[in-house]
């Protein structure tokens, strides 16, 4: 299976990784870290150089309990580091934003991809996706990030999260949007409790039997901080073992903050799948 980004191909016959870019002063893990232009591009430089396959810059954080940001002041957090860092790497920038000015406005600027944790739901964001013609991530999440931890309920949380993911790539589907260009992302952590999250983590192959590339984002989230009680800083590698076990369950891509680490985990695990086949 191969994702067609403008002017790039990326091959998913193996797992790739997705290096985390919050350009925000509130995200859970690194808020703050790279609000500076010049200090986020250096870090996504570093990541690359680390073996991230792709770059995802969000200036809008989704974390439980956040409120939304103007459309002006998202621009201004991730246009500068799209428009400078697309000049010095060639793996692919993912725009991490559900709004559909900040959609189109990055991929003028350089990105590549759209990575929507409200699945193109709010208004102008299907038409946005589908005249932009590059590859979008739809996530399924329930309710909305300043409400979706309180007292999440579902009756098969992987039947429900399948089945709003198959519903919502039909629907961008029938906008125009390319089947190819479609990748589905579960949403741990986004009105999701820690049982649900690992039944989930264990079901995956139900999200990649539907036919599309399935994304992974586990990295140094709550779940993590639960099983293991550390704090977020400290779960590098509770979330490389949450990585490689989303791999082994079928993931594409692992969206991770730890990108050396988990590199070097991936390859061991790829090594010996080649070895056995």
């Amino acid at each position: 299976m191969q994702l067609q980004f403008p002017g790039v191909t990326l091959d998913l016959d193996q797992p790739r990784i997705m290096g985390v870019l919050n350009v925000t002063p509130d995200s859970f893990s690194d808020g703050g870290n790279f609000i500076d232009p010049d200090a986020a591009v250096t870090h996504a430089v570093h990541m690359v150089s680390q073996g991230a396959d792709i770059i995802d810059i969000g200036g809008e954080s989704t974390r439980p309990g956040s409120l939304s940001v103007s459309v002006n002041e998202e621009l201004d957090r991730v246009i500068p580091v799209i428009e400078k860092l697309s000049k010095l790497i060639d793996v692919p920038i993912s725009i991490d934003s559900s709004k559909p000015e900040v959609m189109r406005a990055a991929i003028e600027a350089g990105a590549g991809m759209i990575n929507d944790v409200y699945a193109l739901r709010l208004s102008g964001a299907l038409d946005a996706a589908a005249e932009l013609d590059v590859p979008v991530c739809l996530m399924h999440m329930l309710g909305e990030p300043k409400s979706m931890q309180i007292d999440p309920l579902y009756k098969d949380v992987v039947g429900e999260v399948k089945d709003f993911l198959e519903a919502r790539a039909l629907v961008a589907v029938e906008t125009g949007i390319s089947k190819q260009k479609i990748l589905l992302d579960p949403g741990f952590g986004f009105g999701k409790t820690l049982a649900h999250n690992l039944a989930l983590l264990g079901s995956l192959e139900q999200i990649e039997s539907t036919g599309y590339p399935v994304v992974v984002g586990i990295s140094r989230k709550s779940m993590i901080g639960e099983l293991l009680d550390v704090p977020a800083g400290e779960r590098e590698a509770g979330s490389v073992a949450a990585a490689i076990i989303a791999v082994q369950q079928g993931a594409s891509i692992v969206r991770v903050h730890d990108v050396r680490a988990t590199h070097e985990a991936l390859q061991i695990l790829i090594a010996v799948d080649n070895e056995i086949a």
